[in-house]
């Protein structure tokens, strides 16, 4: 069997430019990942902040020997944001398309000869779905979290040229809107926001009357309130013929958390003592799986 990728994914939240790059360069040092997504797939707004600092980051990522794609919005509706994804394709990145205009966008700039990668966010159901999107030209989909085991065993047994990534840890994206609630929030409108999201670096969480957290709101986007966390699934998706599994950036150590999923990949730590070592790196989060167990999404399914 082929050696599991471990991928992260585009980083969701607002982080200042120098954190951000950062961030990166200790990923590119020190971090286990095979595959490290870059890109805005949130808001167009906030990509002039980390461009100053774009190339140095792919330089440290290629010569730490990363791969590198480059994710799209997951809702594009300006012309700027579309001569965005072109430049980044002129680049030579492979391209996740997180909306479906991006993947008319990428045939129609590549004379229909790219391929790209289906991201979370382009609900791929059955299989139907995904033979038309390797038709398309599609070499690897990432999952929406929300499906269950079952159908992601599935589907993983259909086009088997196509790579499958699955997201193991981190907020589950959930929706995209027009509206930004976060500014809303913080009492401004969407085009007057001041970058209201920057004051939440591992998102705003929302809850119920009743204390209960179910969601956090990332300008733009929603997410779960909790952090998916997957072990012993992954030796099944393993076995069904998944290739890729990601991990999504938080605001907490993520060298620790990459390095504890390269050693669970690798057979060299058992789940449990992974999920104990991921509680003293996330503090008070939550852990979930309720969508995987084919539960409400906030459930923890305890390992069967």
């Amino acid at each position: 069997m082929k050696k599991a990728s471990l991928t992260l994914g585009p980083l969701l939240f607002h982080w200042d430019a120098d954190k951000r790059r950062d961030f990166y360069f200790r990923v590119a040092d020190e971090a286990s990942v095979d595959c490290v997504y870059l890109g805005e797939g949130v808001c167009s707004k906030r990509a002039p902040f980390f461009e100053p600092h774009l190339d140095a980051v792919v330089e440290r990522l290629q010569k730490a020997g990363k791969k590198i794609v480059w994710s799209s919005l997951a809702l594009m509706t300006l012309p700027r944001e579309t001569e965005a994804l072109k430049e980044a394709m002129e680049r030579g990145f492979l391209i996740e398309a997180n909306d479906v205009a991006a993947i008319q966008i990428l045939k129609e700039a590549g004379k229909g000869k790219s391929s790209f990668v289906i991201g979370p966010t382009i609900n791929v159901l059955n299989e139907g779905a995904l033979a038309c999107l390797a038709r398309e030209g599609a070499c690897r989909v990432v999952f929406a979290s929300e499906l269950k085991g079952k159908a992601l065993e599935i589907l993983a047994g259909h086009e088997p040229k196509m790579e499958k990534e699955a997201q193991v840890f981190g907020r589950q994206p959930l929706a995209i809107s027009m509206r930004c609630y976060h500014a809303r929030a913080a009492g401004r409108d969407k085009d007057h926001c001041r970058f209201a999201c920057a004051a939440d670096p591992d998102g705003l969480e929302i809850g119920t009357l009743s204390g209960q957290k179910i969601l956090t709101v990332n300008g733009v986007q929603t997410l779960s309130s909790g952090y998916l966390v997957l072990l012993e699934e992954i030796l099944a998706l393993r076995a069904a013929g998944f290739t890729h599994f990601r991990l999504s950036p938080q605001n907490t150590d993520m060298v620790a958390v990459a390095r504890l999923y390269r050693e669970l990949l690798d057979g060299k730590r058992p789940p449990e003592e992974v999920r104990e070592a991921l509680h003293a790196l996330c503090g008070e989060a939550d852990f979930i799986n309720g969508f995987y167990h084919g539960r409400k999404g906030l459930a923890s399914v305890p390992a069967a």
